[in-house]
């Protein structure tokens, strides 16, 4: 599950929402509105385009002009999410789960302000849309290299939700950020701009996503995983690989044990098995991610080299 928030440069978002919502309904267009996927929020499942630019571009109220005045957020769930929602839903039934599952983001979206007023998707100016593709752009390693064209469509399943979501509540009152950094350290500044932490709101998306479907990820395609290979600590990147290996084996054990279950072993075999010494619960909760380096190889090894070279001239 990827969930990602947009600030002005893929947005475009200090002025109006006009350019965002044009370009988000180029897939009826290309289709030719023959099956048009609809705006809609928690309250509507069918709103015309231009309804979601005049209440975006509206709801401004003590915004300058370089202020954003709105934020893209993208829900795009994995190629085995979506797989496994076809499976249980079948190919229409998907998108409504989608949507649905939409909804309850932007309830976690409303929550991780942690202002008294905004509790839910209802304390929110949002418009979502479901798109089908995803296409090619000049920045894709395929397209540099020649391989794909840039409009292309992308291979595989692409299914994945962009919700434009306004700056101010639903009162036109209180400036909601999500690109605000506080995380509440300052009790004070929290109370009058709000907090946000955007590595927390994804990882609720993740975990949501587990509950309502009650999905079985593997601790290789989890967030906290991705987060400690890229900038987890040695310990961390350590104590997700021996947990994920202890994932594989169970599943491999309990995968031999159905298997061979009428089978009958000669003397003094025994069945592989494997145990988890921890619950799989306690490692999706967000880790703690150390900026800084571990080890510097290069450094303590030029270093090293540099100390043998000085002591053999000193012994000459």
């Amino acid at each position: 599950m990827f969930i990602n928030i947009s600030d002005s440069k893929e947005a475009a978002n200090k002025g109006s929402s006009s350019g965002l919502v044009h370009y988000l309904e180029k897939e009826n267009r290309l289709t030719g509105n023959k099956f048009p996927e609809n705006w809609f929020n928690g309250n509507r499942l069918t709103i015309d385009g231009y309804e979601v630019m005049h209440m975006i571009d509206n709801n401004v109220a003590k915004l300058g002009k370089a202020d954003a005045k709105f934020f893209l957020v993208n829900i795009s769930p994995s190629q085995k999410e979506i797989a496994f929602l076809k499976e249980q839903y079948g190919d229409d039934g998907v998108k409504d789960q989608l949507k649905g599952f939409a909804v309850r983001v932007m309830d976690a979206y409303a929550q991780n302000f942690k202002r008294e007023s905004i509790n839910s998707h209802e304390d929110l100016i949002w418009f979502a849309k479901l798109e089908n593709y995803r296409y090619y752009s000049y920045n894709d390693p395929e397209v540099k290299q020649c391989i794909k064209k840039r409009g292309d469509r992308k291979e595989g399943e692409q299914l994945h939700v962009q919700v434009i979501v306004s700056r101010k509540d639903v009162t036109n009152m209180i400036k909601l950020s999500p690109m605000n950094t506080s995380r509440g350290k300052n009790e004070e500044h929290s109370k009058k701009m709000g907090q946000f932490d955007r590595v927390a709101f994804k990882q609720c998306g993740e975990t949501l996503f587990d509950k309502l479907f009650e999905f079985d990820r593997q601790m290789k395609d989890t967030m906290a995983y991705a987060n400690a290979q890229k900038n987890g600590s040695l310990a961390e990147r350590v104590r997700m690989e021996t947990q994920s290996q202890k994932e594989e084996a169970a599943d491999l054990s309990t995968c031999l044990s159905e298997d061979q279950a009428d089978m009958e072993l000669a003397t003094g075999i025994h069945p592989y098995s494997a145990t988890i010494d921890e619950s799989f619960e306690d490692f999706i909760n967000p880790v703690h991610i150390d900026i800084k380096d571990d080890v510097d190889d290069e450094a303590i090894h030029g270093r090293n080299r540099h100390r043998k070279r000085q002591t053999r001239t000193n012994t000459r």
